[in-house]
Parts: structure tokens; C-alpha cells; sequence
């Protein structure tokens, strides 16, 4: 991360046009005095975790929303609404929804898939294509930070022991 002195900060933005915490709450606070009674602001993050307190305090967000991972039912209306297909009648609904279970994709990535062709054979082919991929790119991560936790241990281990300490 840049020193702010040194001109920038870690994205190459120059510090004039840095949000700070500070910013965004009087911002949020001019927002709710100026607005009238009624206003509903939306804000997204997929980090609720590492954000201020300060900001997620009653009156400044009031409403949290989780929005999941699609799943089988909110696919079967994906499904009805881009290509009129109901009742799960169609070869491809159960692969889809085993691979829905098992792969985490949002309803906007599989509505994308479900929009690439009004012709539902392909625009559902597409999607098990996309879902397939997702889940083994998804894998493939997985394996690799295992990777680097195991190979890390490994290391310590073996600086520990040339210590001289005893393992049991």
C-alpha cells in the first residue's frame, strides 16, 4: 500500500480523489438531512466484515440484505421467465440443478447464460458449460491455497526441526 504523502494511494489514484471513511459518512448524513422523510440509498459489498462500524450503525443503514448464491428454485424462475420453460421439462434441468448445489454462481451470472439465446437448448447447454467451468475453476483454487498452506507447514516444520526442537 502507497504512503498517501508520497501522492496516490494503492489503486494510482491521486490523493484529491480518495473517499475516506470520514467522506463517506458526512456524505450519508448530508444525504438523510437534506432528503425528505422518505429515501432508500443502496450499497453493495461482499465484505460486510471489514467495514466500519460507523457505517453499518442504526440510521445510517438500517436494512441488511443478504443476497445468496442462486439455487435450484430461483433458477426454475430464471428459467420460466428468459426461456418459458416450467415444470422442470427439459433434459438439462437435473444436471443443472445438481451443479447449482454445488457451485457457487449469482442469479445475474446464470441469467446472463440464460440470455445468450433465445433457443433454450443452447442457452441451457451454455449454462451447464458455464456451471461446469465455474465449479472446477473453483476447485482448481481451492487446491492451490492447500497447496500453499500445506507447502507453508511444511517449511516451518522443517526450520523448526533444524532448531533442534522435538516433535511427538
Amino acid at each position: 500500500m502507497r504512503d498517501r504523502q508520497q501522492g496516490g494511494d494503492q489503486y494510482g489514484g491521486s490523493p484529491s480523489s480518495r473517499l475516506t471513511l470520514s467522506g463517506l459518512l458526512n456524505f450519508i448524513d448530508g444525504l438523510w438531512s437534506s432528503c425528505g422523510d422518505e429515501r432508500i440509498i443502496v450499497f453493495t459489498t461482499n465484505h460486510k466484515d471489514r467495514l466500519d462500524s460507523a457505517l453499518l450503525r442504526p440510521g445510517r443503514m438500517d436494512v441488511h440484505i443478504n443476497m445468496s448464491y442462486c439455487k435450484p428454485q430461483a433458477f426454475s424462475t430464471l428459467a420460466s421467465n428468459y426461456l418459458d420453460i416450467r415444470d422442470k421439462n427439459h433434459d438439462l434441468y437435473e444436471e443443472i440443478e445438481g451443479l447449482m448445489e454445488i457451485t457457487h454462481v449469482t442469479p445475474a451470472e446464470v441469467a446472463e447464460e440464460l440470455m445468450a439465446s433465445e433457443n433454450a437448448d443452447v442457452a441451457l447447454e451454455g449454462l451447464v458449460n458455464f456451471l461446469k467451468r465455474k465449479h472446477s475453476e473453483a476447485n482448481q483454487v481451492k487446491s492451490e491455497e492447500n497447496d500453499k498452506v500445506e507447502g507453508g507447514e511444511a517449511k516451518k516444520l522443517k526450520s523448526d526441526d533444524d532448531e533442534g526442537r522435538t516433535f511427538f
